[in-house]
């Protein structure tokens, strides 16, 4: 018999973020945040802290801690590890998550599923996965305006106790940040004239039929100082995106304003929403209605994106039946850009959970290429820098078996001083390298312009 979670209802904000900012005293705090109010595209907000277990993975090596206990180290596949210790067996409700799993997958996790060479540099000290079995979380469904504690059930005694003096103590713990944020201009080493280079290398592998499209990117560094979360406020106000996130590691954060569905499960149906096909958008009405318009009968981008929604279709039919692609082309339009947007859906197979399916699709293909591995390797080759959490994907996997993440595009990691993002886009035979240089600025100067006026040393 399903187990049944326990749902009280709790004050609404309009704003989750104040909410966020009464949990984050607590270790590890994370918020799935579908920038409500300044985004009509999302729904719900997921916000949570202080896991019961904390399941970590550097390379070959997970770590499973409860509190400060080592539980476990191992070389061990990470996504069996989070099959073993997410509770399942709860009862669907009208909630999307009711208790389970929040984090994030790295792209670098992919290495734990496919044999990629080891060129590019790793700087980044945050783990390649970060995940937290959380027995409570606060949901906000800012369509009913309706907020909800939710707690898994059979839970011990103590443990209940503890839940219910953490969230009593909520809103008499509201952490300010100890020193306002500051950041200095943001800076790639990849110049025009590298980027060719890299371009040209990708059209030779193409016209040899190594690959039909390679998602090649840079990254843009600034050193900071302060607290990251004052940035993540002022960006989701100037990038709102129904795929956001603000997630604290002991090593760092990661600020994610994805506009990209990666996987979901629901009743047990996948779908996945891949974007490839970008123009910038344009102040003037007119002028942006057309660029909304060349998107659209872009032969060019409606190529690379029906390449993609391939790879999904073959990714999900690994462990899914009646893959079907109800949406094909939707136009997106957000603060920045205007998007392509395919919707592919499959049925699970019998005794196929969502997790078995995340593994099968990870990484996403709109973010490596296709055919996938020989993307990656190509990547691996001409990328200086590894992606650390760019490109991977944050989200939930829910005791009742619902499952939503999200592409990390547009997500920001912030480590020892140094706040990173990326910029890139899908290089296809047609590609011509000037525009994608230019397209590759387009998709984050909002997000670096944003920063630099408002906290700029």
């Amino acid at each position: 018999m399903a187990k049944i979670p326990t749902l009280t209802p709790i004050e609404y904000l309009a704003d989750s973020s104040h909410w966020f900012r009464a949990l984050r005293h607590l270790p590890h705090p994370v918020w799935l945040d579908s920038c409500r109010p300044f985004s009509l595209y999302g729904r719900y907000d997921i916000l949570a802290a202080d896991p019961e277990i904390l399941l970590t993975t550097r390379g070959q090596t997970s770590r499973i801690l409860k509190g400060n206990q080592l539980l476990l180290e191992t070389d061990e596949s990470p996504f069996n590890l989070i099959r073993r210790y997410l509770p399942t067996g709860y009862q669907p409700g009208h909630l999307p998550f009711c208790g389970g799993a929040l984090g994030y997958f790295s792209y670098d996790l992919g290495r734990r599923l496919e044999n990629l060479p080891n060129l590019a540099v790793q700087d980044i000290e945050l783990p390649d996965g970060h995940l937290g079995i959380y027995p409570w979380a606060i949901v906000q469904d800012h369509e009913q305006q309706q907020a909800w504690l939710v707690e898994l059930s059979g839970l011990g005694n103590a443990a209940k106790s503890r839940q219910r003096q953490v969230f009593h103590d909520l809103k008499q713990n509201i952490k300010s940040c100890d020193k306002s944020f500051k950041i200095n201009r943001f800076y790639s080493k990849v110049n025009a004239n590298i980027y060719a280079k890299a371009f040209e290398k990708i059209q030779d592998y193409i016209q040899a039929g190594d690959c039909y499209q390679v998602n090649y990117a840079q990254r843009f560094s600034a050193s900071f100082e302060g607290d990251p979360f004052d940035a993540y406020l002022a960006l989701r106000a100037a990038l709102p995106s129904p795929f956001s996130a603000y997630l604290e590691t002991e090593q760092g954060a990661v600020l994610s304003l994805s506009p990209e569905r990666f996987i979901q499960v629901k009743n047990g149906i996948a779908q996945t929403q891949p974007i490839k096909g970008t123009i910038a958008r344009d102040p003037d009405p007119e002028a942006d209605a057309r660029n909304a318009d060349l998107l659209q009968i872009s032969a060019k981008d409606r190529a690379e994106n029906l390449m993609i929604v391939d790879l999904l279709r073959n990714d999900l039919s690994k462990h899914c039946q009646q893959v079907s692609v109800p949406a094909l082309f939707a136009l997106q339009s957000f603060a920045n850009v205007h998007h392509l947007v395919s919707t592919v859906s499959a049925h699970l197979n019998p005794g196929v959970d969502a997790l078995q399916v995340l593994e099968d699709c990870f990484p996403g293909g709109s973010i490596t290429g296709a055919p996938k591995i020989r993307a990656m390797e190509i990547i691996e080759e001409l990328e200086p820098v590894r992606r650390s959490v760019y490109c991977g994907s944050l989200g939930y996997l829910s005791a009742c078996g619902q499952m939503d993440t999200n592409i990390a595009i547009r997500t920001l990691v912030a480590d020892r001083g140094q706040l990173h993002c990326w910029g890139g886009g899908g290089i296809v035979a047609d590609s011509i390298a000037t525009a994608e240089y230019q397209e590759s600025l387009t998709k984050v100067r909002l997000l670096m312009e944003t920063l630099e006026k408002r906290f700029g040393q």
